[in-house]
């Protein structure tokens, strides 16, 4: 596993109270569409390059911005997959010009963190499980829906001929196995 060279202890990363923009790794962060609007926020974080992973989300152009879209909705059943590879390249390809990536969806909850799952197995190393547990620790509030969950398991097995993450029945219904703890609290 190679771990991102983001610091979870610098309190200078640590996800604002309203999860506006989150840090992942040097050159890449999640947020939602309001933060991903904001210039403010796009200059103090250097950011070069927007990656709109929504269908109802319009991002404010800025001149020196790239954009890029990405038209899914956050349903089990959209093709999120066919994008895991070229968004991962995109991602690495702006890293390696020294600029910084910004991903978003409409809350920074589902699909920009499945991509962001994508890229740190592809570009980091590491697998699933790593990569979920290092990106829910940069911002709490990631949950990919469970038909992105079965993606990424398939994208996992590609890359590494392995499973760290597996779909199980729970009283809440077929989850991924990482939140079977959380699924045995939950009130029915």
């Amino acid at each position: 596993m190679t771990t991102p060279t983001t610091s979870y202890a610098d309190s200078s990363l640590r996800p604002s109270p309203l999860y506006d923009l989150s840090q992942i790794t040097n050159s890449l962060y999640i947020s939602n569409g309001v933060a991903a609007n904001s210039k403010l926020t796009l200059d103090t974080n250097n950011i070069t390059t927007v990656i709109n992973v929504t269908l109802e989300v319009s991002n404010i152009i800025f001149e020196d911005i790239q954009y890029v879209q990405v038209p899914i909705s956050d349903s089990p059943t959209s093709p999120l997959y066919e994008y895991f590879d070229p968004i991962a390249d995109h991602i690495h390809l702006v890293e390696m010009k020294q600029g910084r990536t910004l991903m978003h969806c409409a809350a920074g909850v589902s699909r920009s963190a499945t991509l962001c799952l994508a890229y740190l197995m592809k570009y980091h190393s590491m697998t699933l499980l790593e990569a979920h547990t290092w990106t829910k620790a940069c911002r709490p509030i990631i949950r990919p829906n469970n038909g992105f969950w079965e993606q990424l398991i398939h994208y996992e097995f590609k890359l590494f001929n392995k499973n760290t993450v597996h779909m199980i029945n729970s009283p809440a219904g077929v989850i991924p196995d990482l939140y079977q703890e959380v699924s045995v609290t939950m009130p029915m």
